[in-house]
């Protein structure tokens, strides 16, 4: 039990040396924060297009009285695979798979911050009605946009905290 408890003791002591830093550290005045809201993001087609832009737009708190330093520009892929075969060859499940490939755009400059991709897939089961199986994809659509927005933040958010000055690639 002693050893226990030493252990435990000696491991809360080396966790402030681990590295690990809060990334929103200093809240709504921290850096990340404020680099996060001069990111402007440029229209995106098609209804996926919109979803996952106003889900970009909610997490980065636009419009919130900071410039422009940054545009943000993606390019989406949809699709829609049936995988799950009867032998009447009848489709029994489908796989909706969104990926975004997107770019950093420093504002002023023109130059190419950040180059990387995100993507999402979720499984929807085919059903004898028509309307549910589209209300399923739609509704798996609103959840691939959401998680796409959410990793595309997540990469710009470390984009920023380590610096967010020079161009890099992924």
């Amino acid at each position: 039990m002693k050893a226990q408890i030493a252990f435990i003791a000696l491991a809360a002591l080396a966790l402030p040396g681990c590295g690990l830093h809060p990334l929103y550290a200093g809240g709504e005045a921290s850096p990340v924060v404020q680099s996060l809201r001069g990111v402007q993001v440029s229209p995106i087609p098609g209804r996926n297009g919109w979803l996952v832009r106003t889900a970009l737009q909610d997490r980065l708190g636009q419009n919130r009285g900071v410039a422009v330093r940054y545009r943000l520009e993606v390019e989406l892929s949809d699709d829609i695979t049936g995988f799950g075969i009867r032998s009447d060859n009848a489709v029994t499940r489908e796989r909706r798979s969104l990926r975004a490939r997107y770019r950093l755009i420093d504002a002023e400059r023109g130059t190419v911050m950040l180059d990387a991709t995100a993507g999402s897939d979720a499984g929807i089961d085919v059903v004898s009605s028509e309307y549910a199986t589209v209300a399923a994809e739609q509704t798996a659509l609103e959840r691939l946009a959401t998680d796409v927005a959410d990793q595309i933040v997540s990469r710009i958010a470390l984009y920023a905290q380590r610096g967010g000055h020079r161009p890099t690639a992924r």
